[in-house]
């Protein structure tokens, strides 16, 4: 049966990727480094033979005519990066392996346990998937599946939904015969803006960020599903949405409080790192 050795969160800030190579690096951006380089020992430590990255498109390939509220991602190989992400932000183009056979697996199991989930041979990776690579496994040499998440296109899918994808993602790898090593990590942002009156100047909701950093720690999960509503989110930014992400970790930790949890503020705004324990 497959095990999973670590469940992680993080960001996938696109202007994180030139700011962060800058030496010598800013102070405001020296803690989110700490934070990336602590997981990536962690990640290392733990052995994984395949990455499960739960992300979500930016609109680059699903859109508001053909959006699927969760997609397995089943390709054997993944290109990653969109020309307007190597042009804009820097980010370099890859060629990611795809473990396609867990990626049936997970896409089996989850329909027959209530998930419909939508699946693809075809698509391309952006930064939502491959910054949280490059930081925490830039060698890129283990294979991944991708589990898409729609966080962008309302109607999304209410909390408590992102939470039970996540109960069954672990259920259907914990009772897959498939001898794998699997570290879950899920993308995403606390309060962050983008192209509103609030873009970029630093977190354009603070409480917010203390507020649902904490409630990861705590392991509260009934006051999370009840809080995150759509209105709320939206308060906090206009893509704090994808916040939801952290929601299928926290299922996948089947609720637990995170071993680590921390909103580190910087120039773009406040990157999110948590880490919950696989047992």
């Amino acid at each position: 049966m497959a095990e999973i050795t670590g469940i992680y969160g993080v960001p996938h800030n696109p202007l994180l990727w030139r700011a962060l190579r800058q030496d010598p690096l800013p102070d405001d951006l020296k803690a989110v480094a700490r934070e990336f380089a602590r997981l990536r020992s962690r990640l290392t430590e733990t052995r994984p033979d395949t990455l499960l990255v739960i992300s979500t498109d930016h609109l680059t390939q699903w859109f508001h005519d053909n959006m699927p509220a969760f997609l397995v991602g089943k390709a054997p190989e993944i290109p990653a990066t969109f020309w307007a992400e190597e042009r804009e932000f820097g980010i370099p183009p890859a060629t990611l392996r795809g473990d396609a056979e867990l990626g049936r697996a997970l896409l089996t199991g989850g329909v027959a346990r209530g998930v419909d989930f939508a699946a693809s041979d075809e698509f391309r990776a952006d930064h939502s998937v491959l910054i949280p690579l490059l930081y925490l496994r830039p060698e890129l040499d283990l294979p991944i599946v991708c589990l898409f998440t729609n966080c962008m296109a309302p109607p999304l899918p209410p909390p408590e939904r992102f939470y039970r994808v996540g109960e069954i993602v672990r259920q259907t790898l914990e009772e897959s015969p498939l001898q794998r090593r699997i570290a879950v990590i899920a993308s995403g942002h606390l309060a962050t803006e983008v192209g509103g009156p609030r873009h970029f100047a630093g977190s354009p909701d603070t409480d917010f960020d203390a507020w649902s950093v904490g409630l990861l720690r705590k392991g509260a999960v009934e006051e999370t599903l009840r809080s995150m509503t759509f209105e709320r989110l939206l308060a906090a930014g206009n893509v704090s949405h994808q916040f939801l992400n952290f929601l299928v970790t926290m299922g996948v930790a089947n609720g637990a409080p995170a071993m680590s949890a921390s909103g580190e503020p910087s120039r773009f705004a406040t990157s999110p790192f948590f880490e919950w324990s696989p047992r």
